[in-house]
């Protein structure tokens, strides 16, 4: 059993990150997690410049070849731009390196699924490899993001999804993340049905609720361990 919120004075949740499990210990009001979120908010905002900072001048290259890469394959723009959620549920342009022969942004997005034929096959290694997702690097130092949170989702699967699984909104309390708890204890990859992403909400309000600099260490060091070729990611 893996407590990603010690360090915290009150951790809420335990995180069985084998099982991918939160196990609720006591429920705070949302007055006292908005309190910690505003105590820590300004040592992770110069966690996430850092890293944004050192992850674009060390990955330079390997950002390079990627957009070589998408330009040579196919007829488009290198980079995807997408409004997603953000803090607050204030809208933001999302950048990810382009992995399909589509640009959508609408008011109907379809998941990505494994066998996806809007991938190309460039697009189909930067996935699995989360190489994608690196431009967003340029949204943490934007503000936008952080590097550890709730994935954002796309304003349509917003819509749709905000009535139908409890505790949804409360994603929108926190920054979204490169990477989150969601992410490392599999809840990544296709969304088949409304459990899927109730599941994914339950580790994102986790997450929030146990919110601590630790928690976000441990987190970035089991991306890393996981983010080349996850079998989850499609």
């Amino acid at each position: 059993m893996v407590n990603l919120g010690q360090g915290c004075e009150n951790p809420l949740f335990h995180y069985d990150i084998s099982l991918g499990q939160a196990e609720p210990l006591e429920r705070a009001p949302r007055r006292a997690v908005h309190e910690r979120i505003a105590l820590i908010s300004r040592r992770k905002r110069a966690l996430d410049i850092a890293g944004a900072v050192f992850g674009l001048a060390f990955l330079a290259p390997l950002l390079v070849a990627a957009a070589l890469a998408i330009r040579l394959e196919s007829r488009g723009p290198i980079l995807f731009r997408q409004r997603r959620g953000g803090a607050g549920g204030r809208p933001f342009e999302i950048l990810k390196f382009r992995t399909m022969s589509v640009l959508e942004d609408g008011d109907a997005i379809a998941h990505a699924k494994r066998g996806d034929l809007r991938i190309t096959r460039v697009g189909s290694f930067l996935r699995r490899s989360s190489i994608d997702e690196l431009p967003q690097l340029i949204n943490v130092l934007r503000g936008e993001m952080s590097l550890v949170g709730p994935r954002p989702h796309a304003l349509a699967h917003d819509r749709y999804y905000a009535p139908l699984v409890p505790g949804y909104h409360q994603r929108f309390d926190v920054k979204p993340g490169l990477t989150g708890l969601a992410q490392i204890t599999g809840h990544r990859g296709d969304i088949a049905d409304v459990a899927a992403m109730a599941d994914r909400v339950k580790a994102d309000l986790s997450y929030i609720e146990t919110w601590s600099l630790q928690a976000d260490c441990k987190i970035l060091l089991l991306t890393a361990g996981k983010a080349l070729f996850d079998p989850k990611a499609v």
